[in-house]
């Protein structure tokens, strides 16, 4: 490419040599997420992947793709970008493991206005740390300076992975019967769902600050607000090695009342107690703040529980002290039930 056509394209608002560079600077990062069986590094143009045949007798290929939504608009307000790529990863590997599936490669989409080197390497910090959470490799990407769509440190995230499972290991929820127990998982806060809504309460209409210490959240409201998505993947693994899961949810945008019946078969409801786990105080904060109505909060956010799991009635208890013994904050939150005749409610949460 000539000097002159160089030249004009960066005049047009975007660096080639920006982008080179921004992928030397991070192949030391990716590399550090790189687990058994990736060939190469980044730089190609493409991926590659050995399945251990010896590990997966019938192979199932698992892909998930999502984003972060709005929470991107917090990371900018806070002038914080080191944690949003966590957020990229949880979304997208949490839905992989609740079927049964074990994560192998993420990939992820970066697009900006104008490549900003400190920002871009912190992002990617941050997909590389959920990464190695989820012992994910890390092994690939696009980073697309788009002047004109994008103002200048504006971007958006994209993140995409693939995963594994054995063909008769797949967590569909077709083994979920009356009786089995709801173990419910902790969240670390918000998670990176109903950011629309909590950028209307907090700065729309309450004129907030992401600075401004609020007593009952006992911290900033910008650190409370880009609490990063909790990544579930090793400690469902580790269960799974040891104990059947009958059914798993990862509660993200439209919470319980959404997503559980997503694996629930026909003919059963989730019967929720919401006393059995304790209410993280985001979530009062936010309803009380927006005056939303209670069915409103459990479709909106996930109310303390990030990942939900039905087991048998049997093995509950074991099941949860496995959670705990691996680090996770786990309760019995309720029971699956037959659907009266006439019906239509699948999920009842009583207060």
């Amino acid at each position: 490419m000539s000097e002159s056509h160089k030249s004009k394209y960066s005049e047009a608002g975007v660096d080639i040599d920006k982008g080179n560079a921004f992928i030397e600077e991070i192949k030391e990062i990716v590399a550090t997420t790189h687990q058994r069986g990736v060939l190469g590094g980044i730089g190609g143009f493409s991926s590659h992947i050995a399945i251990d045949t010896n590990k997966y007798k019938k192979p199932v290929i698992v892909n998930s793709t999502d984003g972060v939504g709005t929470k991107l608009a917090i990371a900018h307000l806070c002038n914080k970008h080191d944690t949003i790529g966590i957020d990229l990863v949880a979304m997208c590997v949490n839905d992989l493991v609740v079927g049964g599936a074990t994560p192998l490669c993420f990939l992820d989409y970066f697009a900006v206005g104008k490549l900003e080197m400190s920002i871009a390497k912190a992002v990617i910090s941050g997909i590389a740390e959920g990464c190695r959470q989820a012992h994910c490799s890390l092994v690939g990407g696009e980073t697309a300076e788009m002047p004109g769509l994008y103002q200048n440190k504006d971007y958006d995230l994209a993140g995409f992975v693939t995963g594994i499972v054995d063909r008769d290991a797949i967590i569909d929820g077709s083994d979920i019967r009356a009786g089995d127990q709801i173990i419910g998982l902790t969240s670390s806060g918000l998670h990176s769902n109903g950011y629309s809504l909590v950028r209307k309460i907090c700065f729309a209409d309450h004129k907030l600050d992401v600075g401004q210490y609020i007593e009952e959240l006992g911290c900033e409201l910008g650190q409370e607000l880009l609490k990063p998505t909790k990544i579930y993947v090793q400690s469902v693994l580790n269960v799974l090695k040891n104990y059947p899961l009958n059914g798993m949810v990862h509660n993200t945008g439209g919470g319980f009342i959404d997503n559980i019946p997503r694996i629930l078969p026909k003919g059963y409801k989730a019967v929720l107690n919401s006393t059995a786990w304790p209410l993280p105080p985001i979530f009062p904060f936010l309803q009380r703040l927006g005056d939303i109505p209670q069915n409103e909060m459990y479709r909106t956010f996930n109310m303390g529980i990030g990942l939900l799991v039905i087991v048998d009635e049997a093995q509950a208890k074991d099941i949860q002290h496995h959670f705990e013994a691996v680090g996770e904050e786990a309760y019995i939150i309720g029971e699956i039930a037959p659907m009266a005749e006439g019906e239509t409610t699948t999920v009842e949460i009583r207060q």
